[in-house]
């Protein structure tokens, strides 16, 4: 998907990604060793927490220290599916919406995650940008991100079975909409939009088929609970989780604001029978099943 100005969007929208691949998928090692890497990185406590590619809310439970959490996601049915596992509660708020075109005022949020996304961005950089204009001064964000510098990659270049080069700095995009990034790069863009980056954790080192066969689950999550210590050294898994703090001296949300119009930036946004209306440009955004609809506008 596109719109105008702006990098394509990966949709997945009437996808079967939570069934297939993570409750099928024999990916119970990766899920587990990302649930160790969360709770080593998340705070103890915060009060609104954005989590950028929430998906059908796989993660979602692991934030117990948040007061609320918006779970923000492209699709429209992978939205639906999260709210009917995790139900309609007040703790909960459903955005269907751009990550380039992100529709809260700025300085809201005191924490973020982006888990298993950056990978799909074309503009990682941009994606980035947007997240820390929504955050607080202070703030956490959790990023996980594709790393090309892993040791798989590395064995399969210097013996000259793949063209790309793992060292290069230039993300990687080995299937459409699908990148890997080399950590130096990644780190680089995150100081540029105004993250000061505290921890980094390697993630997922065991994930080869023939392992995950062999061995018991919890020992390979065991192993990987340790080997993840070592990510402010160096980075050579597939998988890469940093811990980042909003620096810089930015606002801060006013009192009884949240939402902006994402196509006049507006906060004046007012509530009507299942939908929002700009008071700023008349645009109108849709709100159905405990969903507000931010992808596209309803009519002006």
């Amino acid at each position: 998907m596109t719109t105008e100005n702006q990098p394509p969007v990966c949709d997945y929208e009437g996808s079967t990604y939570q069934t297939e691949f993570w409750e099928k998928g024999g990916r119970d090692y990766e899920d587990q060793a990302e649930a160790v890497a969360l709770k080593r990185l998340l705070p103890s406590r915060g009060d609104l927490l954005l989590e950028l590619g929430a998906g059908a809310g796989r993660n979602t439970p692991r934030y117990q220290g948040y007061q609320r959490i918006v779970l923000l996601d492209y699709s429209t049915t992978q939205l639906q599916q999260a709210r009917a596992r995790l139900g309609a509660s007040d703790r909960y708020i459903y955005v269907a919406a751009d990550v380039y075109r992100l529709p809260f005022v700025p300085g809201l949020f005191d924490g973020a995650t982006l888990i298993r996304v950056l990978h799909h961005l074309a503009d990682g950089k941009a994606a980035l940008h947007q997240i820390r204009q929504v955050m607080r001064p202070g703030g956490t964000f959790i990023l996980e991100f594709a790393n090309k510098q892993n040791v798989k990659a590395i064995a399969r270049y210097l013996l000259r079975r793949q063209p790309w080069n793992p060292f290069s700095p230039d993300p990687i995009e080995f299937v459409e909409l699908n990148y890997n990034f080399h950590p130096a790069t990644t780190r680089s863009w995150l100081k540029q939009v105004g993250f000061a980056l505290e921890r980094q954790l390697t993630v997922s080192h065991f994930r080869i088929w023939m392992l995950k066969r062999l061995l018991p689950t919890s020992l390979l999550v065991g192993l990987d609970s340790l080997a993840q210590l070592t990510g402010n050294w160096w980075q050579f898994s597939p998988s890469v989780f940093v811990r980042n703090r909003a620096v810089g001296d930015t606002p801060v949300a006013a009192s009884g604001t949240f939402f902006k119009c994402p196509s006049c930036q507006s906060a004046d946004l007012r509530e009507g029978d299942a939908v929002l209306v700009c008071g700023g440009c008349g645009t109108k955004w849709g709100v159905q099943d405990g969903i507000y609809n931010f992808k596209e506008p309803m009519m002006r």
